[in-house]
């Protein structure tokens, strides 16, 4: 066969392929479309795009690491408005249609909460044009002292002082076209994800005449009846009545209301008319709904950009690092940082990225007490399981657990290296054979969450906090040797932070057992704080108390023998093994106080003659301690946010805000001056694995931590289904925080939501206000029309213009 007919073949081949991806790579998460005439323009991935209304390729018409959000064509669609943050604030802007320079036309104050990943929403949000296409109609927190609420301002496309519509609180909207009459919402929560709801923020269309200035509630149904939409003497709108939201449309002349798509997977969004043309998104996709016509029509969109926001990148690991523990040396720290394991030296040496893995989230580090392997947990099988990995990067890691289940907390491994304890959400607490991978459950709880454990010196005995179903926490001891718990602290008062004493005699515990109530000065109440302090538990019933009365006698030549003699019955003989002796019977009678003052305490950890731990009161800030058992001498360590002692006693690893140092454990103030070097924490993170794994891991924590084990009667797995064929066509975290919620809104539940993650952040530029209303004089200046008094004496209140010794009225 000639060789050019061969390359013929291998051309054709190539085309068919090429094509035939341009019809599999239809884009999705296509958001906020609207459409005049022949053209449409979305926003996706945080830019607006264009394309006919026929299909096809889109062009991109903006470029910038700021969102571009609900773009509206003028009546004649001759300009595109739009909510944009191209200058550091989020405010209105307006370009040709055909693509441009945008200008800005608003200038409002900077929001605390302003975001379209946010419960609350963008501030700014372009709602419509007036019907001479001579202002903009936006919707602006600005003046509000509620983030909930806002009114809707027209603003002149020469970027003069808007005017606020005559309502107090008013959303999404529509003129009629003699601009005559206004329809619109009260209620703005459609950004909470609050899918089925019918309480008493759920929205009703509104009729406004600006002549007689009469209102008619046109829907008056408890569903939720959205973005009103006028078109002659009907009124579309989206309505979520039959469950998923669809298009229905109101006529004025009979009064009926009719439903016009029938939708029954994915609620129609953001939908908005323009010259007979109802755009929204569905599914990802745009439609478009033609009123003449009653034509409904999806556009198929192809995207052809680098789509660089959806892009792998280099990312500093420091800004997401959640847990440290310290080598049994001081040698080294293991870090979980952006889902990855990390091991950093503490002098010279390289840093190790022990698992990278963009598509797992490896957390709750813990290194082995002889040094050789680092436990965490990861979710890499797709549910959260138990690995060890070799601490000298010379292996890969092996997986320990297999049972699935759900969340797992941290882990505690017994002093020679053989178990590893854990606990999960559903209130177990067991340990694992790290060899063979054998699970021996030690307790569940009815109440709540086991999080509090330690070993004994011995690996024979598991110390843990126990909720009980009367609101307190008991301390339970349980024996490896027959496999029974019981209780060591009784049921009145909280009691846990466990910790053995390393001779195996005592247990260390917090307990609130401090009530000193203080007095409200204006009222008759009283409240309790500072409630903890610390306690001895004496395991054997032969431990002397800690508090006997010192009696000093003359002692003769032999004098010292008697004396040997009480130590060995003590049990102070020297010896390299410790057995801890539990005696059961009035165990709860042997616990003695340590003389420490009421507060918080937490972060125990036991030495040979003494006791370090993090303390804080009252108007005292969170210092470390160090507690000498026999003289009872407490001395300040320093003020750290984190403070972990390596298992061999002579190193410790100190955190200060967000930097971290090794030094030498003292029993006096320590300073912290050998810093960590992190700079070796860098992730090379593949964003595509990385937003499938944060979606998996929210789909499973809602199914572990969700109230109602039956999920409000709602298939989980067929949510998780339904929303995750939309992951492929995510290029914004934006866009993954809004599928994540919208399928958390299918528990029809408030106060879930997704927060913000990491993605582009633009430079905001604080703009504040005088604390003024002002308006335009007819000689072309400004006018003071009113002045809020504000509070001198209190900052942050203080009114600029009211300010002391100013003179303006």
């Amino acid at each position: 066969m000639p060789i050019r007919l061969i390359l013929l073949f291998v051309f054709l081949g190539l085309s068919t392929y090429l094509l035939g991806n341009d019809t599999e790579d239809e884009a999705r998460l296509l958001r906020f479309p609207t459409a005049h005439g022949d053209q449409v323009v979305f926003t996706y991935a945080g830019d607006l795009y264009t394309v006919a209304r026929t299909g096809g390729t889109a062009r991109k018409l903006t470029n910038h690491p700021g969102m571009k959000l609900f773009p509206r064509f003028s009546n004649d669609g001759s300009k595109i408005a739009f909510t944009g943050q191209y200058d550091g604030n989020t405010e209105v802007y307006v370009m040709s249609s055909s693509g441009g320079v945008p200008e800005r036309i608003t200038y409002t104050t900077t929001l605390g909460r302003d975001d379209v990943s946010d419960r609350m929403g963008p501030n700014n949000i372009v709602m419509t044009w007036t019907p001479d296409d001579e202002h903009v109609v936006f919707r602006t927190r600005d003046n509000s002292f509620n983030s909930f609420k806002g009114v809707l301002m027209k603003a002149p496309l020469s970027g003069e002082l808007p005017e606020q519509l005559p309502f107090s609180v008013a959303s999404w909207c529509s003129y009629t076209e003699d601009g005559n009459q206004l329809a619109y919402n009260r209620v703005f929560r459609e950004f909470r994800t609050w899918k089925y709801y019918r309480g008493g923020q759920a929205d009703d269309i509104w009729l406004f005449d600006f002549e007689s200035g009469e209102t008619e509630n046109i829907t008056d149904h408890q569903s939720q009846n959205l973005f009103p939409m006028v078109h002659g003497d009907r009124i579309f709108f989206a309505s979520d009545r039959d469950r998923t939201m669809n298009l229905f449309v109101y006529d004025r002349s009979s009064g009926e209301t009719t439903k016009v798509t029938e939708f029954d997977e994915f609620d129609i969004k953001w939908p908005n008319i323009s010259g007979g043309l109802i755009s929204f998104e569905n599914g990802g996709y745009i439609y478009i709904y033609d009123i003449e016509s009653e034509n409904l029509q999806r556009v198929s969109v192809n995207l052809k950009e680098d789509l660089a926001v959806g892009r792998d990148k280099r990312v500093d690991a420091t800004d997401n690092l959640y847990s440290s523990a310290i080598s049994q040396d001081g040698a080294r720290v293991v870090f979980s940082a952006r889902g990855d394991v990390f091991s950093v030296p503490a002098k010279k040496g390289v840093t190790r990225n022990l698992t990278q893995s963009s598509g797992a989230h490896d957390k709750s580090v813990s290194w082995s007490p002889d040094g050789k392997w680092i436990g965490y947990i990861s979710d890499k099988t797709g549910e959260d399981e138990l690995y060890i990995v070799p601490s000298d990067g010379s292996g890969e890691a092996r997986q320990v657990s297999d049972d699935g289940g759900p969340y797992k907390y941290s882990m505690e491994w017994s002093p020679d290296s053989r178990f590893i304890a854990l606990s999960d959400r559903s209130h177990h607490l067991y340990y694992y054979n790290v060899e063979n991978g054998n699970r021996t459950t030690v307790a569940h709880s009815q109440d709540w969450e086991i999080r509090d454990f330690t070993w004994s010196q011995d690996n024979r005995w598991i110390a843990y906090s126990l909720p009980n179903l009367w609101g307190a926490t008991q301390i339970h001891l349980y024996s490896l040797d027959n496999g029974e718990s019981f209780p060591v602290t009784d049921e009145w008062y909280n009691a846990g932070s466990p910790e053995f004493s390393p001779d195996g005699k005592y247990l260390y515990f917090v307990s609130q057992r401090e009530f000193n109530p203080i007095y409200s000065q204006t009222e008759w109440n009283h409240a309790f704080i500072d409630m903890s302090n610390l306690f001895i538990l004496h395991l054997s019933d032969e431990t002397l108390s800690l508090h006997k009365v010192e009696n000093t006698e003359s002692i003769g030549k032999d004098g010292n023998k008697e004396e040997k003699e009480e130590d060995k019955e003590n049990g102070d003989e020297d010896s390299d093994e410790v057995k801890v002796v539990v005696d059961r019977e009035g165990i709860m009678d042997r616990v003695e106080n340590l003389s420490t003052s009421a507060g918080n305490y937490w972060g125990l950890r036991a030495l040979e003659d003494g006791v370090f731990y993090m303390y804080s009161a009252s108007g005292k800030s969170p210092a470390v301690k160090f507690l000498e058992l026999e003289s009872k001498k407490e001395t300040a360590i320093g003020s750290f946010n984190g403070f972990s002692i390596s298992h061999d006693g002579k190193k410790v690893l100190i955190r200060e805000r967000s930097d971290y140092f090794i030094e030498d454990l003292q029993k006096r103030e320590i300073k912290a001056e050998n810093k960590l070097d992190l700079s070796g924490l860098v992730v090379h993170v593949d964003r595509k694995e990385e937003w499938t794994q944060i979606f998996n891991e929210t789909w499973r924590q809602m199914r572990d931590f969700f109230y109602d084990p039956d999920m409000h009667g709602v298939d989980w797995e067929a949510i998780k289904s339904k929303y995750e064929q939309l992951l492929p066509y995510v290029n914004h975290r934006n866009d993954l925080t809004y599928i994540m919620g919208e399928m958390i809104g299918e528990l029809s539940v408030g106060h879930a939501y997704v927060n913000n993650g990491d993605r582009p952040e633009v430079d905001r530029v604080q703009l504040g206000l005088l604390g003024a209303e002002f308006s335009r004089h007819e000689s072309g200046f400004y006018q003071i029309d009113k002045i809020l008094p504000g509070a001198n004496w209190m900052e942050g209140v203080k009114s600029p213009l009211a300010a002391v010794g100013f003179d303006v009225s």
